[in-house]
């Protein structure tokens, strides 16, 4: 990772003014800033230095932004990348957040949410603040690390995903509204129609119950979500 204050920014974006914009403002934020055309160019870049963040067009030549998420996810799953989308739809970003994205902006956006965003997936510290493991029935979290274990088996789990987990886990037994889980994990207020919350709870589901192991992770409908044993 970069030793910058501000930390290592890759983006692709084909359209060069919307480029162009995106890497003046997040200079001008101090951050070290990559910029390429094509989500090829974009794969290249992070092999060859992994970056802090990766921002992806989803419309680009050679390989689109959701392949380029897809491909850049086998090979780091912590690495934080935001989807940039055109597209309005529900369904077109829900596509974003299945090929791996932690978060989508919809253009045109505003360069101080831009700002805001990057600032929330850039955050590398603990959301509970615990120097010790986190329990709860055998599911383990090591905050420091960002490791999680259900058992003896060690969860693959993104930043967004370990984020999440750990959020539900440090209040286990209390029914955290999904207000408040958007504004702890992602740092600002989705607008209220957004699945990102629900999407990222079935990843969790699948990844804790890989091993037919029993539900952690409820809904409490009208409410939000709690981690809890049946």
């Amino acid at each position: 990772m970069s030793a910058t204050t501000g930390g290592r920014v890759v983006i692709a974006e084909d359209d060069r003014a919307v480029r162009n914009s995106l890497e003046r403002t997040l200079r001008l934020e101090g951050y070290d800033v990559t910029a390429v055309r094509t989500g090829v160019e974009a794969v290249a870049v992070v092999d060859g230095d992994l970056p802090d963040l990766v921002i992806l067009d989803v419309m680009m030549p050679d390989m689109d932004g959701l392949t380029a998420c897809r491909t850049l996810r086998r090979r780091s799953a912590e690495l934080p990348i935001l989807m940039l989308t055109a597209r309005h739809e529900i369904g077109d970003r829900v596509a974003g957040l299945d090929a791996g994205a932690d978060d989508y902006l919809v253009k045109p956006y505003a360069g101080v949410e831009l700002a805001a965003r990057v600032r929330a997936l850039m955050r590398r510290g603990s959301l509970s603040g615990s120097p010790q493991e986190l329990r709860f029935a055998d599911l383990r979290l090591d905050p420091a690390a960002r490791l999680a274990w259900r058992g003896e088996r060690q969860l693959d789990l993104t930043k967004t995903e370990f984020d999440l987990l750990e959020l539900l886990v440090w209040n286990a037994g209390v029914v955290l509204s999904r207000e408040t889980i958007y504004e702890r994990v992602w740092g600002y207020d989705f607008e209220t129609s957004s699945r990102s919350l629900d999407v990222y709870i079935g990843y969790l589901r699948s990844k804790l119950e890989a091993g037919g192991e029993e539900r952690l992770v409820h809904t409490v409908r009208g409410v939000g979500f709690v981690v809890r044993e049946r």
